[in-house]
């Protein structure tokens, strides 16, 4: 009871006008990070379907799509997603002196593992909405690949 008044002051006069600010400047490479992912995984299913238009071959497209499933853990391809969160460092070093905001590298790292997560989330939707076995048509493969693509973006 003694400290409830004091703190709730200290937070309604120092902090609580800069959160709206912080929380839009945070945002920007979270934002930009979690729609690299999204860019990312379009990318990657538009090359099966074209790979898919270009030979006709379910075996390969099979395998396309099990490398699908390998996305999230390719930190080569993930890599750029990643390096959009990293912008946070900048940010997040003037919060640090201001506010005593500290484990910084942590922040990013998480954000960083929702991000694998969420891609995580997109390929096994995919493959779920998806199995190259169960098409009967091959001609019609392309557009219900391009079709689960834009179900598992939306």
């Amino acid at each position: 009871a003694t400290v409830s008044e004091p703190a709730q002051k200290c937070c309604t006069e120092n902090i609580q006008p800069f959160l709206t600010s912080i929380l839009e400047e945070l945002m920007g490479p979270v934002s930009s990070g979690f729609t690299e992912v999204r860019s990312l995984f379009d990318k990657e299913v538009n090359e099966i379907i074209q790979d898919f238009q270009k030979t006709n071959d379910t075996t390969k497209l099979k395998e396309n799509v099990d490398q699908l499933m390998n996305l999230p853990f390719n930190s080569v391809k993930m890599e750029p997603c990643y390096l959009k969160v990293n912008l946070l460092q900048e940010l997040l070093q003037d919060l640090k002196s201001r506010f005593k905001v500290y484990h910084i590298d942590f922040v990013i790292q998480r954000t960083q593992n929702f991000m694998q997560e969420l891609m995580e989330n997109a390929v096994y939707t995919f493959e779920q909405l998806f199995s190259p076995g169960h098409q009967a048509d091959s001609a019609k493969v392309a557009t219900t690949i391009e079709k689960v693509k834009l179900r598992v973006l939306k």
